[in-house]
């Protein structure tokens, strides 16, 4: 509790840490009309009070190592005491400090701020010019000046305004090469320069604006005596810990900070806000999570970067912003519709870009390069969403990270989500291997084990139960789950090889019968096998489903399997007939048929809402079934079109072919069925983020969630019937420890008892 609180505080208020940097460049703004007095002196005193013991300025707390940022960081409060010359010890310290570690700055393979071979270069130009005196070679100093005159040709090649949005957005680096006229075309609303104090407070040391002083007052106001490195940036950050929360699985403990953050966000939304609109992180960040938590926001907001070429002539474009294509990207995969040209045209140029970068040997030694990756690989329609969490867990890094000047910021609520996350899938982790052993004890007490023909598919069957519905709390709709989803495969043999034309329809005679069922009219030891199966765990699910609604829902969970069992025999026949349908009447059966409704309906009543009766009556609840089901069977004819026309099972691509009377080939009946399943898809995501809804969201979400399992499990091949496709995923999810890792090292967290 201690941990979750912790988090919530932060959620509410997040803590954004000083910039030494930000702050040293603040102090250096002068009082209007006295050059000799600083007009935030307490930025000074900050200066003076924050010096490392090695002599540094902005060293990162959670990582003592020196590198660009902090140098950065160290002459630029050099350059604030030297400005109003006082710490003349401070001063000495710095500068030695500088002249220990100058061979950072020349490293060409360091991680550098933005900017920093111009910035650097020219504040240490200035220092000198001061009489400051580095513990440095000559040859140093040129060979960084150096540098700076190759990236300042390097820039003159361009003209764009991605290049202007540049040059003002490191004015601290070009001083009076630049026409302060044309940089403060780029103030924003809020006074500020790109949100930047940096930024801010060099262009008013050049150019006194009563906008840009606001701002850097009310700055000082509100933090006090240090800055942050971006300003406003609250929004960002509670986007970023909002996503950060759903990624790692623990979204669930703040429910309802998350709703108050996605509420706000979307009510700026509404009024294009600056802090949103103005970068295109956020705002791509902002629309996906607006859009998944079933906000009504629209692709036009992200027409400015419709076209890669608007995208490039932007500054996070013209900086080649990873962060920002890969936001983009995800942003481009939330289509609700198959006519939003924006998110189509988005999704493809920076689908081709983030390509790109795969292949640079630069971006592959980022920890972004495996974000990039895998969200190329795997389209977030096609995850598990435990094995996400699993995977997120385990390469956490500072998704928190903005583009600054200086040191990406991350938050220190990041070890706070690692512990929690860790917490929580640890302990669910026990809870799925009791709840698979009590599953597999259920399988022999039903003597399902002892079924030839029937495939023994408990450990996926769970898997996409537990993947799926993985709060730990939710036992009884996993349970249920697993348990019909077994049972369906049963019958599901037993229709296709393991039950004689007469014992298919005895099976059919007793599940009508139900209760008035007799023992002695068994046809089979198969079937009494089978009925017994799906009548007792039916009666079983339908009592404990019966009392969390405080209805009886036991018939209705029997219509369930009669329909089902109907729609399979329909397909026998045909099959034994050699009756060929049409494709109107395959698809109409075929969403039966295709056994998700004893699977996905009984768990609908165990999510922990009420379903009332005339929800599960309603149109609503039909056509999510329909579209799920027919991304089912669409995906499964794809991928399993030569399997079983081998076998002489009715295909809907086979169909498609035939009635066309052989003019479509197989390859064009491939990609019109690829359509149908991009369509279902999108409409079923539609319907379930749909707000005005006869059925509650959560359980809109299951039909969601199966239709995730669907597009996996047949992502490459038959996923299902293939023996070996997804040990992997089981056994991470189920069975497999966490394995942290932590740089060179590895931590594995087990998840016993």
């Amino acid at each position: 509790m201690e941990l979750e609180t912790r988090i919530r505080n932060q959620l509410l208020r997040p803590e954004l840490p000083p910039s030494s940097y930000d702050t040293a460049w603040v102090s250096m703004v002068p009082l209007r009309g006295s050059h000799q007095s600083p007009c935030f002196p307490q930025c000074v005193a900050w200066i003076l009070q924050n010096q490392q013991d090695d002599g540094s300025w902005g060293v990162n707390p959670f990582d003592s190592s020196v590198n660009k940022d902090v140098l950065l960081s160290t002459l630029a409060c050099v350059l604030a005491l030297k400005r109003w010359n006082v710490g003349r010890e401070n001063i000495w310290r710095g500068l030695h400090f500088i002249g220990r570690n100058f061979s950072v700055a020349m490293d060409e393979q360091t991680t550098a701020p933005i900017g920093f071979n111009i910035t650097f270069a020219t504040m240490l130009s200035l220092a000198i010019d001061m009489g400051l005196e580095f513990p440095i070679k000559q040859t140093d100093v040129h060979g960084i000046l150096h540098l700076r005159e190759m990236e300042l040709k390097r820039q003159a090649v361009y003209g764009s305004y991605g290049r202007k949005a540049y040059m003002a957005y490191i004015a601290e680096g070009l001083g009076n090469m630049l026409d302060w006229d044309e940089v403060m075309k780029f103030q924003r609303k809020n006074g500020s320069l790109f949100s930047c104090p940096s930024t801010t407070a060099v262009a008013l040391i050049h150019k006194y604006n009563d906008r840009a002083h606001q701002y850097l007052n009310s700055l000082v106001s509100e933090f006090g005596s240090a800055v942050p490195a971006v300003y406003p940036s609250k929004l960002h950050c509670q986007l970023l810990m909002v996503d950060a929360l759903e990624r790692m699985g623990i979204s669930q403990h703040f429910v309802n900070e998350i709703k108050n953050i996605l509420d706000m966000t979307f009510s700026r939304w509404l009024q294009k806000d600056e802090e949103i609109m103005m970068d295109i992180a956020t705002c791509a960040m902002a629309f996906r999570l607006l859009r998944m938590n079933g906000y009504d926001v629209s692709s036009d907001e992200l027409s400015h970067v419709a076209e890669a070429s608007t995208f490039c002539d932007s500054l996070q474009g013209y900086l080649n912003d990873t962060k920002s294509l890969l936001e983009l990207y995800k942003a481009s995969k939330v289509s609700l519709s198959g006519n939003d040209l924006i998110l189509d045209s988005v999704g493809s140029w920076s689908g081709n870009l983030l390509k790109d970068k795969l292949c640079s040997s630069r971006v592959q030694k980022t920890p972004i390069f495996g974000e990039i990756e895998y969200a190329v690989k795997f389209p977030f329609y096609a995850t598990l969403e435990r094995l996400e969490h699993k995977r997120n867990i385990e390469y956490f890094d500072a998704w928190g990270s903005l583009m600054l000047t200086t040191k990406c910021l991350s938050f220190h609520v990041n070890q706070e989500f690692l512990a929690l996350a860790v917490k929580d899938f640890s302990f669910s982790q026990s809870v799925y291997q009791d709840e698979l052993q009590h599953l597999d004890s259920w399988v022999k007490e039903n003597k399902l084990d002892q079924l030839q023909f029937a495939r023994q598919k408990l450990t996926y069957c769970y898997l996409s139960a537990a993947a799926t519905i993985f709060p730990s709390e939710l036992s009884d709709a996993r349970i249920s789950w697993a348990k019909n989803g077994v049972l369906t495969t049963v019958v599901d043999d037993f229709f296709d090889v393991g039950g004689s034309k007469e014992e298919l329809e005895n099976l059919i005679e007793l599940v009508e019968k139900w209760h008035e069922h007799h023992a002695d009219k068994y046809y089979s030891e198969q079937v009494r096998i089978v009925f017994s199966a799906i009548y007792a765990t039916t009666n079983q699910l339908g009592a404990k489903a019966s009392a969390a609604q405080g209805r009886d829902v036991t018939k209705h969970l029997a219509e369930i399997w009669l329909d089902l069992l109907r729609s399979m025999m329909m397909e026998a026949e045909w099959q034994r007939s050699q009756h060929v349908p049409t494709v109107e009447e395959y698809m109409t059966n075929a969403v039966v048929s295709f056994a998700l409704g004893p699977i996905v309906l009984p768990a609908l009543y165990f999510v922990g809402q009420e379903l009332l009766e005339h929800a599960v009556e309603d149109q609503e609840y039909d056509e999510l079934f329909r579209l799920m089901s027919t991304c089912g069977r669409l995906l499964n004819d794809s991928k399993g079109f030569e399997r079983e026309g081998s076998e002489g099972k009715l295909n809907i691509i086979s169909l498609l072919v035939l009635h066309s009377g052989n003019s479509m080939s197989t390859e064009a009946a491939k990609k019109v069925i690829q359509k149908s399943i991009d369509t279902s898809r999108r409409d079923l995501l539609r319907l379930v983020l749909r707000k005005e809804s006869v059925v509650p969201r959560p359980c809109k979400e299951l039909f969601w969630k199966m239709c995730k399992i669907l597009h996996l499990f047949y992502f490459q091949t038959d996923g299902f019937s293939s023996p070996r496709e997804m040990v992997g995923a089981v056994n991470a999810v189920i069975n497999e420890p966490l394995k942290i890792q932590m740089g060179d090292a590895s931590l594995f967290i087990s998840s016993e008892k």
